[in-house]
């Protein structure tokens, strides 16, 4: 297991096993020695999905942090889409993404410290799921009196916000499923 969360240019991106499949999938017809076992994990920074071949060795769990590289126990990795999750990792994907969010507090909360006009009509702040013209305007006032510390300070700090964090969390999740959103702020796509 390796610690670390970011993506970084310099190394491979550091993922969270989202789901574990020994004997590999289960609508691989191949025959079992055949079959290679998979994990499937989300990456730190970007949230971008991975399919992991392992070695037959592989000591892998769901939760563990590896990085998306050969060595560590994986023979490959390739980027998919949500689509080809199996059902396993599509439910631990929202827990996972909550604790990244979590982990990686500072960052998303200068999202709300920072997050500017996208366009004269659109503001980053009104892509996330129930923030409308007058939210944006209570997160956008409280700001400019001070830079928010944390999720708790948002909480109350911003009338009508309830759990930034969860807004978030919603917002990353929709990113990753949705193929055709026309703005992204926190899941890449290739």
């Amino acid at each position: 297991m390796t610690t670390g969360n970011r993506d970084d240019e310099s190394s491979a991106p550091i993922a969270v096993v989202l789901d574990f499949l020994p004997h590999g999938r289960s609508d691989d017809e191949r025959p079992q020695y055949e079959k290679e076992p998979l994990a499937y994990a989300v990456s730190f920074g970007e949230f971008r999905l991975f399919e992991l071949a392992l070695s037959e060795d592989a000591d892998i769990s769901i939760g563990d942090r590896l990085p998306v590289e050969r060595g560590d126990g994986v023979e490959r990795a390739r980027e998919i889409e949500y689509e080809d999750l199996p059902s396993g990792a599509r439910s631990e994907l929202e827990y996972a993404i909550e604790d990244i969010v979590d982990e990686d507090q500072d960052r998303f909360v200068e999202f709300y410290n920072d997050a500017q006009p996208i366009t004269t009509r659109l503001h980053a702040l009104n892509l996330l799921p129930g923030i409308g013209k007058k939210l944006r305007n209570n997160v956008l006032e409280a700001r400019k009196r001070r830079p928010f510390e944390n999720f708790e300070d948002i909480d109350a700090r911003v009338n009508g916000l309830h759990d930034p964090k969860d807004v978030l969390v919603e917002r990353i999740l929709e990113e990753i499923e949705e193929t055709d959103l026309k703005y992204r702020i926190f899941a890449r796509r290739e």
